[in-house]
């Protein structure tokens, strides 16, 4: 990860938290878009990372990619700017929304912005599950794992972190057995050179 001045962090993530609706999940394309591709703190695969390692925690996802990526940037200060430029801005604008929100909610103009929001909320979820699932889904494992998960999820009801969980054992079990045979293919091939040596 490169260095950044506290500045750029928190007005990066000011921009990012101003400018986001729809919440954690909906923030993604604009996050990815800044920390990667404008900014290059991260490449894609860090980017997939912190995401993996960000939704195993408990709390919003915008403010949990903030802590990590601000801390990994600029240590401590770095995570506490990132943080406050995300949360700030909606903040803000929530505390103006619930002050008038609920004199206007009735109005015809009002239901028809929502009406607009929502689907674009859903089309923007899709767009960054597309563009992390071409970076991430890369072995024919990633797929498995990602088509298990969503059929546990809806078949079964189980949780998101019960699923992280059975992911990560599944790596680590995938790690160890292609490991395993990959020390056992060397042992085999040394063992089929010595035999030979040993007939010459």
């Amino acid at each position: 990860m490169k260095k950044t001045s506290l500045a750029e962090l928190f007005l990066t993530f000011f921009k990012i938290g101003a400018f986001t609706f729809g919440g954690g999940y909906a923030m993604l394309p604009l996050i990815q878009r800044e920390v990667v591709n404008v900014k290059n703190w991260l490449s894609e695969d860090e980017f997939g990372d912190v995401l993996a390692v960000t939704q195993s925690a408990p709390g919003a996802l915008a403010v949990n990619s903030s802590v990590f990526i601000g801390y990994n940037l600029a240590g401590l200060p770095g995570a506490t700017v990132a943080v406050l430029g995300s949360v700030l801005p909606s903040f803000f604008i929530i505390l103006v929304v619930a002050t008038f929100f609920t004199q206007f909610s009735s109005q015809p103009i009002v239901q028809r912005m929502f009406y607009g929001i929502r689907p674009a909320v859903v089309a923007l979820i899709a767009y960054a599950v597309l563009k992390l699932g071409k970076n991430i889904l890369v072995t024919s494992l990633g797929y498995f794992i990602a088509l298990a998960v969503l059929l546990l999820h809806l078949l079964f009801g189980i949780s998101p972190i019960q699923n992280i969980f059975l992911a990560a054992i599944a790596g680590v079990v995938h790690h160890h057995l292609t490991e395993h045979r990959k020390i056992r293919s060397e042992e085999i091939i040394t063992n089929k050179k010595k035999q030979e040596e040993n007939r010459k």
